[in-house]
């Protein structure tokens, strides 16, 4: 099975850290406190249990229900804690979760990155590189087969957004390719670097929608049907979008699309939505088949059913915009400016870089709004006279 890392970094990453591994130990069946009541996992959760979490090779064939059943196999979790301020952290070391992260992959300092990019990217990235690129080697020498990075950082603030992007730096350096595999066998399972593959039409324009739908327990009383369909409308809708863009509005086109079914999904069904999607939408003349579908038969623990989406769309060009804008006001006024020069190794220079890489994005979006379909003249063969 494919086994992912998972890097939180900063508060931000490590609060999100908090609520996901509850969430990853439930799926698996492995209760928080000492009583387990629920019933035993599918025999595909019990095998992918390896992708989120290290077992030792004398306790592979353990069934683990409790907290207390992974500290005593010594069962750790496949993550990568990084903050400059170690409050959050620490809440690892004593909290519910106690026990479940490796000391070794443990990293943090005082005083934080005082919510500043320059420090956490130009200060702490070099002080730290050497601690964080040995705690990537240490959990990536305890995996079979290593399918990928899952970072957990913000846009914003000092740690996670400069920091994480210096680790988003050392993984391209240090690891710049993973194996191809999914976390469950199927033929129509998602593998994550298909991803990149099928979401990505032209370099630069890597920025996904994703969605989120509310779970359904397994004892709803919603028709099988109704319940695939609303969660349907859901993905699409903009009010379920992970960020501020309207994958079906009027001035957004689809240059890329994917839908994911787990549970009782059929490819019939998936099909369908890909033809409302393609009815409802905005494509340009190449996009309308570019919609990827993934199909995983293993469900949610306690749902039948659960769908993902992701949009790539020229709406992306509103949210960058208003960025943009943000950006210029505050900086013509050289508001907050002295933050980023008061650390030595930051330049302004960088200021006018990042602006520019952002309008070259917006200008790449901005372009495949309106356009038309391209006819290329074929070939005439010539005479030989």
């Amino acid at each position: 099975m494919s086994e992912f890392i998972t890097i939180q970094v900063g508060q931000c990453g490590n609060q999100i850290g908090g609520a996901l591994w509850p969430r990853i130990l439930n799926e698996y069946g492995v209760s928080l406190t000492a009583n387990n009541t629920k019933t035993s996992n599918s025999s595909s959760l019990e095998q992918s249990f390896s992708s989120f979490f290290h077992v030792p090779n004398s306790k592979q064939e353990h069934s683990f229900r409790t907290l207390q059943d992974l500290a005593s196999c010594k069962v750790k979790a496949r993550a990568i804690c990084i903050d400059m301020e170690d409050s959050v952290v620490a809440r690892y070391r004593t909290g519910t979760l106690k026990g479940l992260f490796d000391e070794k992959c443990l990293v943090t300092n005082y005083p934080g990155s005082g919510n500043n990019w320059a420090e956490g990217f130009c200060e702490h990235g070099p002080q730290y590189q050497e601690k964080i690129l040995n705690c990537l080697r240490h959990s990536v020498e305890r995996c079979d087969s290593l399918h990928g990075f899952l970072m957990l950082f913000s846009t914003g603030g000092g740690t996670g957004s400069g920091l994480g992007t210096y680790v988003l730096n050392c993984l391209s350096d240090f690891y710049p390719k993973t194996e191809s595999g999914s976390r469950f066998p199927g033929a129509l399972n998602f593998d994550m670097n298909e991803i990149n593959t099928n979401m990505v039409p032209f370099p630069k324009m890597s920025f996904l929608s994703s969605s989120f739908n509310h779970l359904v327990t397994a004892n709803s009383k919603i028709s099988s049907k109704r319940l695939k369909e609303e969660l349907f409308f859901a993905c699409c809708n903009r009010s379920n979008q992970l960020v501020q863009v309207d994958p079906l509005g009027p001035k957004s086109v689809l240059l890329a699309s994917t839908l994911i079914g787990r549970g009782e999904y059929s490819t019939a069904d998936l099909q369908g939505y890909i033809g409302k999607l393609q009815a409802k939408g905005r494509f340009t003349s190449w996009s309308k088949k570019a919609v990827k579908m993934g199909l995983c038969n293993v469900p949610p623990n306690g749902q039948n059913v659960a769908l993902f989406s992701l949009f790539n769309t020229t709406g992306m060009f509103g949210l960058f915009q208003h960025i943009a804008k943000q950006f210029s006001s505050l900086f013509r006024k050289q508001a907050h400016i002295h933050h980023y020069t008061n650390v030595s190794s930051f330049e302004m220079d960088f200021f006018d870089e990042c602006l520019e890489s952002l309008r070259d994005v917006m200008h790449k979006y901005k372009s495949l709004e309106n356009v038309g379909p391209q006819t290329i003249p074929r070939l005439e063969p010539r005479s030989c006279d």
